[in-house]
């Protein structure tokens, strides 16, 4: 793969916290610690550069949350971007859902080149003229002006939460959606902001008896009444809208039995799920928890179809990864577009690939230091024990504090974006 770096800059507030591409590719969205979102623009077509289609350049960028207090909670809310997520595009306009810890926001993206001129009213700084001196009616005109892309909220969902949101989904008859906290995921009308429906509450009368928390929810792809969370206890439920106004009673409880040989203190935290996702199919569910990322077919609940070993190699460092809080990370993981490759993030700046078809695997590293514009990715592996080979590099040279927790994949096309902290990798397959 080549690679085509977009870096942000070096600050706090810069680290990325989400990435999203829209439903055509043409578009991709990164979400910070700042609150800020960025949004990039797929390079048109050119005859004389055709190598240039796959670059990605600033479209727009804006603030959509800022850092709030809870008076009554004595709670600070950062304006970190949790989520985003891309409604299919109706018209010129583009729309996107992000949210931070508590609210969720709408936001209009779209493009200004015309300015209307020529007001009966008003001078063309926008001052009020006095009507007595107006002695003509004229017909405003539009004139072109230099392109403006602005970002407009048009709707602000809050007031729904009380616990931090972990997730966002939209429902594909793209007029509700669900947002998810700890113990509580709501169903929302894009129209209506002023009243949710709980749609899952797994919240004890009694909170000592708390034994497991959401940690994501998503709609399936095609079906409007079903949609799946997962928990930290490893277990995924799905359940069907069409059954109970209040989804308590799932339909389908997805669960791998733990292997008693290898229970140990550190099982429980290992096995929370960070990330679910539906394939692009709707016909399996992709899991990722802190050492593996599990395939399930949702005709089988019982174990599932395939597991993949993200970095077994930290099985032997988890005492070390509990007390520097690392094993409590939370990566993502994502489909490509024909569900046939699966790629999830590690340490050291290190993504992993997955063919489901060949059962082959790649280790590739997202750095400035090792890689220039269009240099072809080499794969790295991590050497456990023995001889290291110059190429290796050795599980206690491992830069923990370098994570890739965020990855989104082109829905069509082999494009790949890769938040390392705060830079964003965009890579795609080779072009002559």
């Amino acid at each position: 793969m080549r690679e085509r770096p977009a870096l942000l800059c070096s600050v706090a507030a810069d680290i990325i916290s989400t990435v999203e591409f829209n439903s055509t590719g043409e578009l991709l969205a990164t979400g910070d610690k700042g609150g800020r979102v960025v949004v990039f623009q797929r390079e048109q077509e050119s005859k004389n550069q055709p190598h240039r289609r796959g670059e990605y350049n600033v479209y727009s960028t804006f603030q959509s949350h800022e850092p709030e207090f809870d008076y009554l909670k004595s709670l600070e809310i950062e304006e970190k971007i949790n989520k985003i997520r891309w409604l299919p595009q109706q018209n010129a306009a583009y729309f996107l859902l992000s949210t931070n810890d508590k609210t969720v926001k709408l936001w209009k993206i779209s493009e200004r080149d015309k300015r209307p001129e020529g007001y009966n009213l008003k001078d063309e700084d926008g001052r009020i003229r006095d009507p007595t001196t107006i002695t003509a009616l004229r017909v405003p005109v539009l004139r072109p002006m230099d392109l403006m892309v602005e970002a407009t909220p048009r709707r602000v969902f809050c007031n729904a939460h009380t616990y931090h949101i972990n997730s966002i989904s939209v429902n594909s008859d793209y007029e509700t959606f669900m947002s998810t906290d700890d113990l509580r995921i709501n169903l929302w009308n894009l129209e209506i902001t002023n009243r949710s429906f709980n749609i899952v509450d797994i919240k004890p009368v009694n909170m000592e008896e708390l034994t497991e928390v959401i940690t994501a929810a998503e709609f399936h792809p095609h079906q409007c009444n079903t949609f799946v969370y997962s928990s930290s206890k490893g277990s995924i439920r799905l359940c069907d809208m069409r059954a109970s106004a209040l989804c308590d009673n799932h339909s389908k409880f997805f669960e791998e039995p733990e292997d008693p040989s290898n229970r140990s203190f550190f099982s429980e935290i290992i096995s929370s799920i960070s990330d679910v996702k539906f394939s692009h199919s709707g016909r399996y569910l992709m899991t990722r928890d802190y050492l593996t990322v599990k395939v399930w077919d949702l005709n089988m609940e019982s174990k599932p179809l395939e597991t993949y070993q993200v970095h077994d190699y930290l099985r032997s460092k988890l005492c070390s990864l509990y007390e520097n809080d690392c094993i409590f990370d939370k990566f993502e993981c994502v489909w490509n577009g024909s569900d046939s490759v699966i790629m999830t993030g590690s340490y050291n700046n290190f993504f992993r690939m997955f063919d489901r078809n060949t059962k082959r695997d790649v280790t590739l590293e997202a750095s400035r230091e090792n890689s220039k514009p269009r240099a072809i990715l080499k794969p790295r592996k991590v050497c456990v024990g023995g001889k290291r080979r110059k190429d290796e590099i050795s599980v206690d040279s491992l830069d923990f504090s370098k994570k890739i927790l965020h990855t989104a994949w082109h829905p069509s096309e082999n494009i790949i974006a890769v938040a390392a902290t705060n830079n964003l990798y965009i890579f795609q397959d080779k072009v002559n």
